[in-house]
Parts: structure tokens; sequence; C-alpha cells
């Protein structure tokens, strides 16, 4: 099929950084990153549209339809609730297919308080107090905004003094403590209402409302709670909701959500690629899931990217300790290499190697990714091979380094420093 082109907004959430990560090598779809804020998707996203208007700005579909027209716009990912609603309540007004759930759902999903009204009687869901009806053995409690996201706003409440000295908004929900384990279950429901996937994991590392580490866990009430979500409020694409245990070891409802999950990457481990999938059902593609049978464990932390504020059209990097380590090819710099050379950089070997170079690079199987082979004589400077100004030098000796560095006046990098470029 034709490629679609797809906006992803805003691209620098964990939601957008995901669905960058599950996307952007995939042949079918061209991935552009909006945002409102300076965020972390410009060092992601080679296509990035900047100072998008905020969802309740009064110019915000305006914006989105130029960008719409300017780029060729099919497919709108949201990856943040805010925007899943906004989309989908503005659907018709906008020139591309929100890839979501229908409007009713997102409305419902948003809001905690009528996600609870809505399915009071079909699932287990917290119990819910009035201020003045709360008594000491209802304690602890906890408060949470009706809408919000991760952990935002939320509190635990210990004391009768301290819930009546807490000024209790409107929107803030008084819930009764639920101290069991908390569960995702991440779902996929194709373009015809059909229940495709359903897998649990258990959070067992949470930071600022994010699972950054998880475990597969299942229990049939995870099935049973999904087909009664899908068939309320009309599902489509990846969506999740999360459980908690009371006391009794009873599964509660905690939200739900009509968008990809930022952890919905413990999937693709299985090999099942929840943000792919929707791009394609969005585009009524009937699709199948094939899902790998082994176990494995998700955990992740901050990871960096850079931009530099430099040019350079050549490479000159070492061999021994640079590109091989312990008689092993050390895999971040042929990644580099590779990178470097999509680019249309120059790829220089200069190497003190004392054995055959050639046999050596045959051995690796890395003969090929040269553009020049230099074997640096006995007590020559590699500074002294350096022609080309526009140029960095990669070696993981410090004596070299500081030698091309003070003759060279180029940039040099150790070998700690490959993922910053």
């Amino acid at each position: 099929m034709k490629k679609h082109n797809v906006l992803v907004f805003p691209c620098g959430s964990e939601i957008g950084l995901e669905v960058y990560r599950a996307i952007n090598k995939n042949k079918d779809f061209v991935l552009y990153g909006g945002s409102s804020v300076n965020d972390h998707g410009r060092f992601v996203y080679q296509n990035y549209i900047e100072n998008i208007p905020f969802v309740d700005d009064d110019e915000f579909i305006n914006k989105i339809n130029q960008i719409i027209l300017e780029h060729k716009i099919d497919l709108i990912v949201p990856a943040h609730d805010s925007v899943v609603l906004k989309l989908s309540e503005n659907s018709n007004k906008i020139s591309a297919k929100i890839v979501t759930s229908s409007e009713f759902a997102c409305n419902v999903c948003r809001s905690k308080k009528k996600t609870y009204d809505l399915f009071n009687d079909i699932l287990p869901i917290p119990k819910i107090y009035n201020k003045e009806e709360v008594k000491l053995c209802d304690l602890p409690l906890f408060l949470k905004p009706s809408v919000g996201q991760g952990s935002k706003g939320t509190k635990k409440i210990e004391t009768i003094e301290e819930l009546n000295n807490y000024y209790i908004s409107d929107d803030l929900l008084i819930l009764e403590y639920l101290p069991g384990d908390e569960y995702t279950i991440d779902c996929f429901t194709d373009y015809k209402g059909n229940l495709l996937y359903c897998e649990g994991r258990i959070r067992d590392r949470i930071l600022n409302g994010i699972s950054v580490n998880c475990k597969r866990f299942n229990d049939p009430n995870f099935i049973k709670y999904a087909n009664l979500i899908n068939e309320k409020i009309d599902m489509s694409g990846a969506w999740f909701f999360q459980l908690k245990r009371r006391k009794n070891g009873e599964f509660v409802l905690l939200e739900i959500a009509t968008r990809i999950a930022g952890t919905m990457e413990f999937q693709r481990g299985y090999g099942v690629n929840l943000a792919l999938l929707s791009l394609y059902n969005a585009l009524e593609i009937d699709t199948k899931i094939i899902k790998n049978n082994y176990e494995i464990e998700f955990d992740r932390a901050l990871s960096g990217k850079f931009k530099f504020n430099f040019n350079y059209n050549t490479v000159y990097i070492d061999l021994d300790d640079t590109i091989i380590i312990n008689d092993k090819v050390n895999p971040e710099a042929i990644s580099y290499i590779y990178k470097a050379k999509n680019s249309n950089k120059k790829i220089i070997l200069l190497s003190r190697h004392k054995y055959d170079i050639t046999d050596t690079l045959k051995k690796y199987c890395i003969g090929q990714i040269f553009d020049k082979i230099i074997n640096v004589e006995k007590d020559r400077p590699k500074s002294s091979y350096i022609t080309d100004k526009e140029s960095i030098f990669i070696d993981d000796s410090f004596k070299e380094r500081e030698d091309v560095s003070k003759n060279c006046n180029i940039p040099v990098f150790d070998i700690d420093m490959f993922e910053f470029l």
C-alpha cells in the first residue's frame, strides 16, 4: 500500500516516544512529531513540528488542519489523555483520521467519575465517599482527581484530621484505599469490534505514575473484564485498563484509557506491536496477531539523546580496543559507523594494529565498511594522517586523542561516547 503520513501529538510524552520506537522503521508509515512545548520529541523525531497550540487554545483545530494540509497527514495518534478527548470530540472538523476509539468511549474514559458511574453495576469499582460520611473504620483513604493521569494530584489520607484539613475540590474523588498489587491489561479491538488481544502485566515498580518494571501476569478475570468494557463503550485499536487488588484479593477497576500506553513496549517484547496494529486498524485493514511464548521482564530508566552544533564530513576511527574489544566486535561502534555512512560520512580506519590488518578485518567480517584503511607507522602521530579538518576522531587512547585534539583542533571521542554520536 502507499505510505501514510502519521502525526504523533504530543510526540515527547512517554506515549509519543513509544509510538516512535514502535513505528519509525515501518515501510508503510512516515512519522511526524508535533509538540506545544520544547520537549524530548525534537531529539527523537526527524520530522518535528514545534509550537502547536495547546488543546484548549481557540486556534488548536485550525492549526492542526494547517499541519495536515502542509504535510499531507493521513492519521493522527493522540499521545496524551486530554488530546485524545479533544481530537475525538472534534473528529468531524479535522481532515485526518484520529487513531482512537469512539467519542463516547473517549469521553467516559477521560473521567474516572464517569467511568465508575457507567461500570458501577458491571465491574467492581472503588467505594466512593462523601467527606461527611467517612468513618474511622474507612481509613486509610485515597484521593484522586477525576480527570488526570499518572499519579499527579493523588494522596493517601491516614487520619480524619488530615481529611478535614485537606481541600476537596469538586474534581477530587475520595476513594477506598486499595493496598494490593496493581495491574495493567493491554488490549486491542479491531475496527469490527472484535477483541483480539488481552494481556496483563503486573506493575512491580512505578515512577511518577509510569510503570518502569513489569512482568506478565494473567487471570481469568482480565479477559472477562476486557470483554465487558469492550461491549459497553465501543473500543477500537489499542487500549488498556488498570486494576488493583482489595485487601481480600478482589480486582477493582482503577481506570480505562482509549490510547496506546507508554509501557506497551512490553507487549512488543512478545512480538505484538499494538501501536502498529492501531494504525492498520484505523485504515480498516484486517490484522492478525502472533504472540511469542516465553517469559520476559521489562525494566527501563531515563536515557539520553544528543544534538551537536557542529558538522563533519569524515570519521577517523581506531581499531583495537575501539571497534574490536576483548576479541569481539563492539556493536555500538559498528552501529555508529553505519549510522554515519547513512549520512554520507567518509569512514577512515586509522590503526596501529600489529598483525596483518586485512586478515583481522576479514576474521571479524568488517573489511568492507571503511572507505580507507591506514596502517599508522611506528612513532608517527595519528594527527599527521588527518587531512580533513571537518572531521572527528574516535580512539580509546587518551594519548592519541590528546595529540589529535592539540594538533588538528577537531572533536575527539572515547569509546563511551558512541551514544552521543
